[in-house]
């Protein structure tokens, strides 16, 4: 009876492990297949905090930007006005919730040894007409004629204007002009109006298009909007005269450029700077 018994379990052994192959490979098939699904990631934007510190290559509508916030919102909440400059270690508040903010006081310029005297900016050199073959004169020595561009001295700076273009709208706060406006054409040059330091060039802040900042002495800072094409890059040392863009309509509807000038962070008039004529 027990071999008997024992061929029955054998048999039933047999008929029962295909089944639980198959079952398993259902399993693993299973396990397999849903393993293998594609996990759907949530993406949010990151929460604000009250506050926000400047950090190296930050610009205003990027901080804003991260946060899901209106960077002009932003500016207003701190005081800022265009060309809404901000600087490293400043600490901006981003929530207008009552907490007073302390203001970051802008990095000193560094000290530049005074230059015994400032260059000419653009020589010319004109040679006068020289005698044909047939005429007989007396030889007379070629004159050199110097063209240098118009220059005027303030505070300490000697000032020229950045472009040669027509002006096409003065300062006019009245009408939200915070400059002057030149209009030429497309790769027309743009110059520096005095020596200074480049503190930002870039194209963060849309309504100024391709912009420049220069840091001058004795708290002024220029500004050069819309251009085309940007010739220097932030941290570079510059003179007056020296071109550092090309003229164009990038954040405007028409080519130009806008030029201002900051006198301890507020606007002035630059023809109380520049020469006019």
């Amino acid at each position: 009876m027990q071999v008997v018994a024992q061929h029955r379990q054998t048999a039933i052994a047999h008929r029962l492990k295909p089944v639980l192959l198959c079952c398993l490979a259902l399993t693993v098939f299973h396990l397999s297949g849903c393993a293998s699904k594609p996990q759907v990631v949530a993406t949010r934007t990151m929460p604000s905090p009250n506050t926000y510190v400047v950090k190296p290559g930050d610009t205003l509508s990027g901080i804003a930007g991260r946060y899901g916030l209106n960077y002009i919102q932003v500016a207003q909440l701190n005081n800022i006005s265009p060309p809404y400059t901000i600087y490293v270690n400043q600490a901006l508040r981003l929530k207008a919730d009552g907490t007073a903010v302390q203001p970051v006081v802008a990095p000193p310029a560094p000290v530049v040894p005074k230059q015994p005297s400032v260059p000419p900016i653009q020589k010319q050199s004109i040679p006068l007409p020289t005698p044909t073959a047939k005429t007989q004169t007396t030889p007379v020595a070629s004159k050199v004629v110097e063209v240098t561009p118009p220059q005027v001295t303030s505070n300490g700076l000697v000032w020229v204007k950045p472009s040669t273009a027509p002006v096409i709208a003065a300062y006019d706060l009245a009408n939200n002009i915070r400059g002057i406006r030149y209009g030429g054409q497309v790769g027309d040059p743009v110059v520096a109006a005095a020596d200074g330091q480049v503190v930002y060039a870039d194209s963060g802040l849309k309504e100024f298009g391709n912009l420049i900042l220069i840091k001058h002495s004795n708290g002024y800072i220029s500004a050069y909007a819309h251009n085309n094409k940007l010739l220097v890059q932030s941290g570079a040392r510059v003179k007056a005269g020296q071109k550092i863009a090309e003229m164009g309509s990038s954040g405007t509807t028409r080519v130009m450029l806008e030029f201002q000038i900051r006198s301890d962070g507020k606007a002035i008039d630059p023809r109380q700077v520049i020469p006019m004529n």
